[in-house]
C-alpha cells in the first residue's frame, strides 16, 4: 500500500517540518524540572482573566503567536489550524481557532490531541492540501480538575494513583519544506479499554494504549535499535511502569530509551504531584522545552512521541463506564542541515 509500512504506520513521502515551537507553563510548572525552558511563564493562574477557563484560552493563544513569531509569520499565512483541549467542547481551542482567521480542525484525543494534531496535520501538507500548518494544545490545573473529578475549592484528598493536570499549552508550526526536525511516519492509534473506570487513575487506563501502539510500530518497522528515545504522553509512574513491563513481557526491552512526558514536569518529593503530570498541556509542553531541544545534540537522533489519552467525560464518570485509552505515534528525525 502506498504510503504504508507494515499494517498501521504510516510513511510520509515528504515530512512536515516542525518549523518553530513554544511553550506556555503555570507558575507550579515553573518552579518544576524544565523550570529554564518555557517559553512564557504565566504570572498567575488567572492570568488577568475573570475564568480559569478565559486564562487557558489566553495562555495557548499566546503559545500560537510566539510559535509563529519564532517563525516569522502571520496567522494569515497558515493554511491550517489543528489543535484541542479539555474543556467541554474544545472551546479553548476554537476560541484561539477564531482569532487565528485559519480553517480550522478541531480536535478531542484528550491528552493525545498533540500527536493526533501532527500526524494530520503532517498528513494535509504531505497530500499537497497547503503549505503550513499549527497544532496546539492546552490544559489548566484549575479548569480541569473541577470539570473531570471534584471542585477544586473543595480540597478534597487526592489519591495516590492520581495525576495533576499541568497548566501549560505549546503550539507547533508544521512546514512542508526543508528543516531539521522532520515529521516522517506516524501510528494512529486503536481505543483500547482494559475496564479501568476509575478517574483518578488515567495512567493505568491508558498504558495498554500506549503499548499496543508502540508495539506496532516496532513490528511494522522491526526497529527498536533504530530509535533514540520512545516518549510518552503522559502516563505519569504508574502507567509507565506499567507499559515499560508489558513491552518487556512482548520481547522490547526499552530501558534506557523510554521516557514519559507526565515524569519530566515536576519535582515529585516536593510539588507533592503524586502519579505526575497530564493534561493536553503537558506533552505539548515537555516536548519543546525539553526533548526537541535535547534530540540537536545528536547528529541524526530518532524519537518515537507516542500521545496518551484518555477519553472520559464528566457524564461518563457520572455514569460509572470505563475509560477507553487512545495512543497515537509519530516518529520524529533531527537531521542536520547539510
Amino acid at each position: 500500500m502506498g504510503k504504508r509500512i507494515g499494517k498501521r504506520t504510516i510513511a510520509y513521502d515528504t515530512p512536515a517540518v516542525i518549523r518553530s515551537w513554544a511553550t506556555a507553563a503555570g507558575r507550579k510548572e515553573a518552579r518544576g524540572k524544565l523550570a529554564e525552558q518555557y517559553d512564557f511563564i504565566l504570572n498567575h493562574n488567572q492570568f488577568g482573566e475573570k475564568s480559569w477557563e478565559r486564562a487557558e484560552q489566553k495562555m495557548q493563544q499566546y503559545a500560537l503567536e510566539l510559535a509563529l513569531e519564532k517563525a516569522g509569520l502571520q496567522a494569515s499565512q497558515l493554511d491550517y489550524f489543528l489543535g484541542g483541549d479539555l474543556l467541554n467542547q474544545i472551546i479553548a481551542t476554537s476560541f484561539t481557532a477564531r482569532a487565528a482567521g485559519a480553517p480550522y480542525f478541531g480536535l478531542y484525543g484528550a491528552c493525545s490531541s498533540l500527536a493526533e494534531g501532527m500526524i494530520l496535520g503532517a498528513c494535509l501538507l504531505d497530500g499537497g492540501f497547503g503549505r503550513m500548518a499549527a497544532v496546539c494544545t492546552s490544559s489548566h490545573h484549575d479548569a480541569a480538575e473541577r470539570q473531570l473529578r471534584y471542585p477544586t475549592e473543595m480540597g478534597v484528598q487526592r489519591t495516590l494513583t492520581a495525576q495533576w493536570t499541568v497548566t501549560g499549552s505549546g503550539a507547533y508550526i508544521l512546514d512542508k519544506g526543508h528543516g531539521q526536525w522532520q515529521i516522517t511516519q506516524a501510528v494512529p492509534g486503536k481505543i483500547i479499554d482494559r475496564g479501568i473506570s476509575n478517574s483518578s487513575d488515567m495512567g493505568s487506563a491508558m498504558a495498554a494504549a500506549a503499548v499496543d501502539t508502540i508495539t506496532a510500530w516496532l513490528q511494522d518497522t522491526d526497529n527498536l535499535d533504530g530509535v533514540d528515545y520512545i516518549v510518552t504522553g503522559d502516563l505519569g509512574k504508574i502507567g509507565y511502569e506499567i507499559c515499560k513491563r508489558q513491552l518487556l513481557e512482548q520481547g522490547y526491552d526499552v530501558n534506557g530509551k523510554y521516557y514519559d512526558c507526565g515524569m519530566q514536569i515536576y519535582h515529585e518529593e516536593d510539588q507533592d504531584v503524586h502519579a505526575g503530570g497530564s493534561g493536553c498541556g503537558c506533552s505539548a509542553v515537555v516536548m519543546g522545552a525539553k526533548f526537541l531541544p535535547q534530540m540537536a545534540a545528536q547528529p541524526h537522533c530518532r524519537l518515537l512521541f507516542v500521545g496518551t489519552g484518555a477519553l472520559l467525560s464528566p457524564l461518563t464518570v457520572q455514569q460509572g463506564e470505563t475509560i477507553p485509552g487512545i495512543a497515537h505515534g509519530v516518529l520524529i528525525e533531527y537531521k542536520q542541515e547539510g
